[in-house]
């Protein structure tokens, strides 16, 4: 059985997503980080980065135990894995890679850092609430124009809309909503009626 270290956060639900689509066995152990449960030497010595998630597979390569931290490469081990939501297509494999990392260099970051700058910043900010508000506005955009001629990000449910959902599942703390980004809110409605994501979702926020 794999355990996940996790929280309630945009990163951390996309591993129990991906463990329920895949029918995994897994045992959810919730890591407080308001408490600080992060900062523990017991955490750090799994993750010395201090974040969730983190997932410890006792049956990994050859048999071996493997602690493996960050999402997106937490993602794309359990679909090697198990064989599921890498597409098979080179180019489609492909696809899935580059909303990866447009998530990883640019939506994600961008929703992080508005909303810390709107809801948690010590001392108001007026020039960075402006920045990343306004590219977390263009990088939904972005994801908006693409699912315009896609149904999926990668053309087929995939590893890519599991690790974009995260962040606009909590997107009200980025200040964004779905107002101009209509296939944005059609592909979110899609996934969110999914079985295994409304699992993910009710496991983590119980």
């Amino acid at each position: 059985m794999i355990d996940l270290y996790a929280f309630a956060t945009p990163n951390s639900v996309k591993v129990p997503v991906m463990l329920e689509e895949v029918g995994a066995a897994y045992r959810l152990i919730k890591v407080n980080i308001r408490a600080g449960e992060q900062k523990t030497p017991e955490f750090l010595a799994l993750n010395p980065n201090g974040k969730v998630p983190v997932i410890v597979d006792p049956q990994g390569p050859h048999g071996a135990p493997v602690t493996i931290t960050e999402s997106a490469a937490i993602l794309i081990y359990l679909g090697e894995k198990f064989g599921r939501l890498i597409p098979a297509d080179p180019v489609g494999r492909i696809r899935m890679f580059e909303w990866m990392f447009f998530h990883a260099s640019g939506l994600g970051p961008a929703f992080g850092q508005s909303g810390y700058f709107q809801k948690l910043a010590p001392t108001p900010a007026p020039l960075a609430i402006e920045r990343f508000s306004t590219e977390a506005r263009r990088t939904l955009a972005v994801l908006d124009r693409r699912l315009r001629d896609a149904e999926y990000l990668a053309g087929e449910y995939s590893v890519a809309d599991i690790v974009n959902f995260g962040w606009i599942w909590r997107r009200e703390f980025a200040g964004v909503d779905f107002s101009e980004t209509p296939n944005v809110a059609r592909w979110y409605a899609s996934l969110e009626q999914r079985p295994a994501v409304s699992r993910a979702i009710a496991k983590l926020s119980a």
